[in-house]
């Protein structure tokens, strides 16, 4: 059973995130791996910003909500909840790097890859601060 509070919507958000950066940190490795092989189209993971849309959909709630008298009206606000959001993997067609037709910039991976890996430290630290509070509530 989920409570539905800050604290738990807090947790389930880290954890999504930390779960991001998983298989982003995947992703990555598996890009900078295939970096030579001819005609490799590199990889990579969105999840952040369809979160904020659900995040700033649950937020925006218009003043005036229309009443659905039918079930094949439309309605004019539709919250997206923010558990329903996965990380997608998505195919760059986009950029062309290397004259193998391989995209793959290995400088830019590792870039990635590190940057990746101080989001997930992040996040790991803000779970651990969140927990601390507890603790010390429960104890004190």
């Amino acid at each position: 059973m989920i409570v539905d509070n800050n604290f738990s919507k807090t947790i389930d958000l880290l954890h999504r995130s930390m779960s991001a950066s998983t298989l982003r940190h995947a992703v990555y490795a598996d890009n900078l791996a295939n970096a030579d092989v001819p005609n490799f189209r590199r990889t990579e993971v969105t999840f952040e910003s369809q979160l904020g849309r659900s995040l700033n959909s649950q937020a925006n709630r218009p003043a005036l909500l229309l009443t659905q008298t039918h079930p094949n009206h439309v309605s004019n606000w539709q919250p997206m909840d923010h558990q329903d959001v996965l990380p997608r993997r998505v195919l760059d067609f986009a950029t062309q790097t290397q004259n193998n037709g391989s995209n793959v910039d290995a400088e830019e991976e590792v870039n990635l890859l590190l940057k990746n890996q101080l989001r997930y430290t992040l996040a790991t630290q803000m779970a651990n601060f969140e927990f601390s509070q507890v603790s010390m509530i429960l104890r004190g």
